[in-house]
């Protein structure tokens, strides 16, 4: 029994060692990174100089899509992409923080997902400006108010989000900056068992994602739609019987189980959000534009219009119709699309010159840098 007693500490004061002086290897590693990160602040701050006398702006979407794109091209792990991207996206957002701390404006309140596009957007070192509607986004980025503004732009399940085409026909002034594709999960939060459920509250959008999963798994429950999801969130926290379609994080903010998880209808679920600013996006090599334009009413228009594409062999990559504001005794259309290239590209300037020659009116909404799916 000795022996083995013996060989047994052994052995465990040979794993503690090894451990402690893992240890102090991360500790010594820990502050070189604390050293190098600081020394990147210290160079960002410096360009953050040199803008600011050249009057450009802090946020560039297309030089912090470039360094999210190399890094991750160059991550031989063990961190996988999604942890890499946390921890740039939370250095840049330190950086252009000590250069001014940007406002941004979302349809809140906390967790909801446009509010979660922000955060994988901008990181944490911002003024978030939380807001209750789509248009009161749009209003405070017009106002100056805000910076920027996020707002969803389409959903692979549900399509264009009217609210915010809507805005961009009243307000054509402002411009698409970024865009952020995020992969939407949806669960079914609650304080109180899935027989008990009798209300169940989501943004209309975020219900019709799981309209299948609720009318066979909560068949009994009333869904009501409010203006978000974390808002729905809040309300299943305060009311006995109610239930949540919202985000994981939500859960955790507002203290409410996770009955279900992932309850969407269709795994491959995302949003594509806008960031909307007042100034354009610079070149990033990796663009997508977006134009708002209405044709004359008159057979074929549309068609001549889009043909337009085809000829400068320009890969569409969006398009929606949304009802006119007009006098008209018809009803008349406006036309988005997105397309591959900036607006700064000749090619893409003899299209859009092209395009206007069949147009009753067109709108350059904005050429950004494309952005990847975030898990």
């Amino acid at each position: 029994m000795t022996r083995k007693h013996d060989s047994g500490s052994a052995s465990a004061n040979k794993s503690a060692a090894a451990v402690r002086q893992l240890r102090t290897q991360i500790d010594k590693l820990d502050l070189q990174i604390l050293k190098l990160v600081n020394e990147r602040a210290e160079c960002a701050l410096d360009i953050g100089k040199v803008k600011s006398d050249e009057g450009a702006d802090i946020f560039s979407a297309a030089r912090e899509e470039e360094v999210l794109h190399h890094v991750l091209e160059s991550n031989k792990g063990p961190l996988d992409a999604n942890c890499v991207r946390s921890i740039y996206r939370e250095l840049m957002s330190g950086s252009r923080a000590l250069q001014r701390v940007l406002k941004v404006a979302y349809l809140g309140p906390e967790y909801s997902f446009s509010h979660l596009a922000a955060i994988e957007r901008f990181g944490t070192s911002i003024e978030f400006l939380r807001v209750g509607t789509i248009a009161s986004v749009f209003e405070e980025v017009n106002r100056g108010h805000a910076d920027y503004g996020v707002v969803p732009l389409e959903n692979s399940t549900d399509g264009r989000i009217a609210d915010t085409l809507d805005m961009f026909t009243r307000l054509p002034q402002i411009k698409i900056h970024a865009e952020v594709r995020l992969r939407i999960h949806h669960n079914l939060l609650a304080n109180c068992s899935q027989p008990e459920i009798r209300r169940i509250y989501s943004k209309p959008q975020a219900l019709s994602q799981c309209r299948n999963w609720l009318s066979k798994n909560v068949p009994h429950a009333a869904l009501v739609e409010v203006a978000s999801t974390a808002v729905a969130a809040e309300l299943a926290q305060r009311e006995p019987g109610a239930a949540a379609v919202a985000s994981r994080q939500a859960a955790s903010k507002y203290g409410l189980k996770i009955l279900f998880s992932d309850i969407e209808d269709f795994p491959n679920n995302e949003t594509r959000f806008a960031v909307i600013g007042t100034e354009p996006a610079a070149k990033s090599g990796r663009d997508r534009t977006a134009v708002m334009f209405q044709t004359a009413h008159e057979p074929g228009a549309l068609v001549t219009a889009l043909n337009v594409f085809k000829q400068s062999r320009i890969n569409l990559t969006w398009i929606e119709s949304f009802p006119a504001r007009t006098t008209a005794a018809k009803q008349e259309y406006v036309f988005f699309v997105d397309f591959e290239g900036h607006f700064e590209d000749s090619k893409v300037k003899k299209t859009l010159e092209s395009l206007a020659k069949h147009c009753e009116k067109t709108v350059v909404l904005g050429s950004f840098p494309m952005s990847d799916l975030i898990e």
